[in-house]
């Protein structure tokens, strides 16, 4: 039998108001209304479908209130993480809303009406005492704090939901699954114990053997739930996640375990989260949870120690267990044995005995470089679906950006790396110079301030996509300020390798090469906001690479670059 919601009933907003939907589906189209959030959108699917029971919308101020200070709804029930609904006061006031209006939420993928909030109140809060007492600590290298500080709206808007559609889903679709449908599932499969397991990494063997022993210690099944909403920035995408789960499931014996996916948007609130997600496996029916070591936790704090301990979140979720009624199973860390080819836990290891283990980093630098992964440690059926999503260098996409002022060399420079690099082989070659995109994408550009980095940000976005795609791209605008090209770097070193270059010649060479005569008349006065003349050019703080025409071959310079990629491993053979 699946264990009982949290608070008593599954509150499935779905099945509650599905007499309504043909009425509330035309109300919603004459309502004012606003477009969620990716994490707005995480949060209302598990409100509505019960996951998140026993709300029933987003946190009015007295539930706000109580949860960050007591961990409780007011009416005593445990619950620990805020839920609420941020949206900009302009945006509030152009829509004329207020206490008692009623509000449609849209789906920010295809604007489709996903439920109605009657607005019971609208409120602030104060973002530092969220931070220190939800989080632990005011500081920005917490991704929920960071999400606080940057990305959460001034206003809060608190009520009731009624739910018009739920959220289209063209992925997975088969494994995702309502607290409804899991619990339907568990009861057509006759299974009554039941081990939770929650993730938002790839799984390897020492997770098929944690979850396995936590199985036969409590005479349960096994369900895998992963985390396929919001995660940590920089974690490894659902869908090559997806992909190792569906290939790890198989090494169960056969009748243990079930996949089955959970749209969270994770705040890596360590003690906290763990309460929350051992709430939401019992909405899920739920009745045991493991919780590993520094469960949900987001890493090293802006002065490089752990946010939280190692066993903080084990620690808390047993001070409420009795509360919870969900079974926790506590784990520490499993490391391998080679002289006996086992896993075990780190605390039962006798003193002397040789162990192994590879870290997440060191994972992601053998995945980067190529080298073995070792089957003690994951499946050659997962190890092949992580290379596949995570290729080595030498197969991975780059950009290298050349910045300078007009005549500088820096096209030169890129048509000469162009020509080497095409000679390499094994990857196509882009070129993206100034005047081509100003010309094929940014025709209707001027060169203000703003105009010129619109055009620097087109200009990232191609090399973006270009990169992803396993190209080498080479871009070479004048690219004036600074933040900019930062900005440009944040994207594409999110796709692949980026090499910024700055092409330093004195700017009296710069005008002595410039044959055109854009410098004489700027100078003269006939072309206003001429970068080096009567606009400013902000040189690079850390390039890459600093080249001068003036003091060395444009030859020299490809070679130069050619030598930073060669180190990196994206070029040549090694």
């Amino acid at each position: 039998m699946a264990n009982s919601p949290h608070g008593g009933v599954l509150k499935d907003l779905y099945i509650r108001d599905e007499p309504l939907k043909e009425a509330l589906q035309a109300e919603a189209e004459t309502l004012p209304h606003v477009v969620l959030t990716e994490r707005q959108l995480c949060d209302l699917e598990l409100i509505l479908n019960g996951g998140f029971s026993p709300l029933q919308g987003f946190h009015t101020q007295a539930e706000y209130t109580s949860v960050v200070h007591n961990n409780r709804l007011p009416d005593g029930t445990l619950w620990t993480i805020p839920i609420y609904l941020d949206i900009d006061r302009t945006t509030l006031d152009s829509l004329g809303v207020s206490a008692g209006s009623r509000l449609t939420l849209r789906d920010p993928r295809d604007d489709q009406p996903l439920a109605i909030i009657t607005i019971s109140d609208l409120y602030t809060i104060d973002r530092s005492q969220e931070a220190l007492l939800v989080y632990g600590a005011d500081d920005e290298a917490h991704p929920a704090v960071h999400y606080l500080r940057h990305n959460t709206r001034d206003t809060l808007v608190g009520g009731d939901l009624q739910a018009v559609n739920a959220p289209q889903h063209y992925d997975y679709v088969a494994i995702r699954r309502s607290p409804a449908e899991v619990r339907a599932l568990f009861k057509k499969l006759n299974w009554t114990r039941v081990v939770a397991f929650q993730t938002r990494n790839p799984m390897h063997r020492a997770h098929r053997e944690l979850t396995v022993r936590a199985a036969r210690m409590r005479h349960a099944n096994v369900l895998i739930q992963p985390v396929v909403g919001l995660t940590k920035p920089g974690d490894i995408d659902h869908f090559t996640r997806v992909r190792v789960y569906q290939a790890i499931m198989p090494k169960y014996p056969n009748g243990m375990a079930q996949l089955s996916l959970l749209p969270l948007a994770m705040r890596m609130g360590g003690p906290r989260e763990a309460v929350w997600h051992a709430i939401i496996r019992k909405n899920f029916g739920a009745t045991h949870f493991i919780v590993g070591r520094d469960h949900a936790g987001p890493g090293s704090n802006s002065q490089g120690a752990d946010f939280y301990g190692p066993y903080e979140a084990q620690d808390l979720v047993l001070k409420y267990r009795d509360e919870l009624d969900i079974e926790v199973v506590p784990f520490q860390m499993l490391t391998y044995l080679p002289d006996t080819d086992e896993y075990q836990p780190i605390n039962e290891v006798a003193e002397g005995v040789k162990t192994l283990n590879i870290s997440g980093t060191e994972l992601r630098r053998r995945l980067k470089t190529g080298a073995p992964i070792p089957e003690w440690f994951s499946y050659p059926e997962v190890v092949r679906i992580l290379r596949e999503a995570n290729p080595p260098r030498d197969l991975q996409g780059f950009t290298v950006f050349l910045t300078g002022l007009h005549a500088s060399g820096k096209e030169s420079i890129a048509r000469a790396l162009q020509v080497a690099l095409n000679q390499e082989g094994g990857r196509s070659v882009s070129l993206l110079l100034g005047e081509t995109i100003r010309q094929e994408l940014s025709s209707e550009l001027g060169f203000t301030k703003r105009e010129r980095d619109i055009n620097v940000a087109r200009i990232g976005f191609v090399a973006a996509e270009l990169t992803r795609s396993g190209a080498a791209c080479i871009a070479a605008p004048i690219a004036p300020y600074d933040e900019a090209r930062l900005q440009v770097k944040k994207l594409v070193a999110k796709a692949g390798g980026f090499y910024l270059v700055h092409v330093a010649t004195p700017l009296e060479v710069c005008i002595k090469n410039d044959r055109a005569g854009v410098y004489a008349r700027a100078i003269a006065g006939d072309i206003k906001g001429f970068t080096g003349i009567d606009d400013i050019y902000e040189p690079p703080v850390n390039p890459d690479l600093v080249a001068d025409i003036t003091k060395t071959s444009i030859s020299q310079i490809v070679h130069e670059i050619i030598l930073l990629l060669e180190r990196d491993g994206y070029i040549g053979d090694r």
